[in-house]
């Protein structure tokens, strides 16, 4: 095998078990903390289980700099093995919290050693010949996107089987054969020498530049609400799940599916959604996606039972796959050909930014509102979205001269 197409093979399985182990909680977590850290009471467990759910993202925000500069200056696979070595003894210590402090304060470790995505981003697109860049891009993302859609469905049914704390020490487990794995196989050719007298690019003069092009900071603000809308109720759903179930059996794996279910439509619209903005425009797919899962939000808060929240969520996931899709695409069209990776930097930090507002906010609004309040905010955000993107992008002039 060419030595490009094995790093891909090894980082695709690696990315798989990152992604699939960071979601295979989501399913399990508010009961993890209601049936053994103790946690008493609907708004407690909401309030805890936001502000653990964010945890990791709040400091990989801050971090993820950090990391990126480091792997220029030392290499990518350093850093690929510190994020994956590191992230296999965190996760398997979650399995021992006594308390959900504990479980906070191990949420942002792992957030703070967390970068094994980005930095196999940076390694297999450094050793994959132009012609296959695309394609090589294209198989790491799938790799991510499939742990991302399996992990809460996995996670569900392990809970079922094994109980709660197992999870994480079989998750911990396969993080780390997933990482001996990347250091045995994985090869970088990297001229450390090179990169130490290497000038280093400054963040804000590239930010300044990028915010002068008016589309940019409107397409990471939207990036920001869809991550803030979509995430907002997440962390409750297992509660909803376990209200509508009406009992504690196969929990687990119902609260899985329907956060899993989103997903599997996802990744079946999002590949027809990209070959109707080529033809009708990134743009419209955009509007039309937003004002679709926007109004799939509103039935969620009325269900009566699981078979109807399923049906909701599957439809949803059908708009969802037209919003990140083609956000990317926009902010490759109206983005010059020098700022590209800036571009989409930013745009990650978004992305985090709203998987951190989002639980927190969530968590803290649902003893108020409840889980079916939240369902109509994140409605309302998306409508509000769409008809700002509607306007902000609309006659757009592309910034970039070429490219894909």
């Amino acid at each position: 095998m060419e030595r490009w197409k094995l790093n891909l093979a090894v980082l695709w399985l690696g990315n798989f078990l990152v992604m699939a182990g960071m979601t295979m909680i989501t399913p399990f977590l508010s009961l993890y903390l209601q049936q053994d850290l103790g946690v008493i009471g609907e708004h407690e467990i909401g309030v805890w289980a936001g502000l653990i759910f964010a945890a990791n993202f709040v400091t990989s925000f801050f971090f993820q700099p950090l990391w990126g500069k480091l792997s220029d200056r030392y290499g990518r696979k350093v850093m690929l093995l510190r994020s994956g070595f590191g992230m296999s003894i965190v996760m398997v210590l979650m399995g021992f919290a006594a308390t959900p402090l504990h479980l906070l304060l191990l949420r942002m470790a792992n957030g703070i050693i967390s970068g094994y995505s980005p930095a196999a981003v940076s390694l297999v697109s450094a050793s994959t010949p132009k012609e296959k860049i695309g394609f090589a891009m294209g198989t790491l993302q799938s790799g991510g996107t499939a742990g991302t859609i399996l992990g809460p469905l996995i996670g569900g049914l392990m809970a079922d089987t094994f109980g709660f704390r197992p999870i994480f020490y079989i998750t911990g487990s396969l993080m780390f054969v997933a990482s001996v794995l990347s250091w045995l196989l994985v090869r970088e050719r990297f001229d450390r020498a090179a990169a130490r007298v290497a000038p280093q690019a400054s963040l804000a003069s590239g930010l300044r530049q990028l915010a002068a092009i008016r589309q940019l900071p409107a397409l990471f603000s939207v990036t920001f609400l869809i991550q803030f809308a979509m995430l907002s109720p997440m962390a409750l759903i297992p509660i909803y799940v376990q209200h509508l179930h009406g009992t504690t059996e196969n929990l687990a794996f119902w609260a899985g599916f329907v956060g899993s279910v989103t997903g599997f439509s996802n990744m079946i619209s999002a590949p027809l959604l990209g070959r109707v903005s080529d033809r009708k425009g990134a743009t419209r797919v955009l509007v039309y996606s937003l004002l679709g899962a926007g109004l799939l939000f509103i039935p969620q808060a009325f269900v009566a039972n699981v078979g109807q929240l399923l049906v909701c969520r599957f439809l949803l996931g059908c708009f969802v796959g037209g919003l990140i899709p083609t956000v990317n695409a926009l902010i490759r069209r109206h983005t010059p050909d020098d700022k590209v990776s800036m571009a989409f930097g930013f745009n990650s930090s978004a992305v985090a930014l709203g998987n951190m507002a989002g639980p927190v906010i969530g968590g803290a609004l649902s003893g108020y509102i409840g889980i079916e309040g939240l369902f109509l905010i994140s409605a309302a955000a998306l409508l509000g979205t769409s008809l700002w993107a509607r306007s902000s992008l609309v006659n757009g002039t592309p910034a970039a001269t070429s490219g894909p």
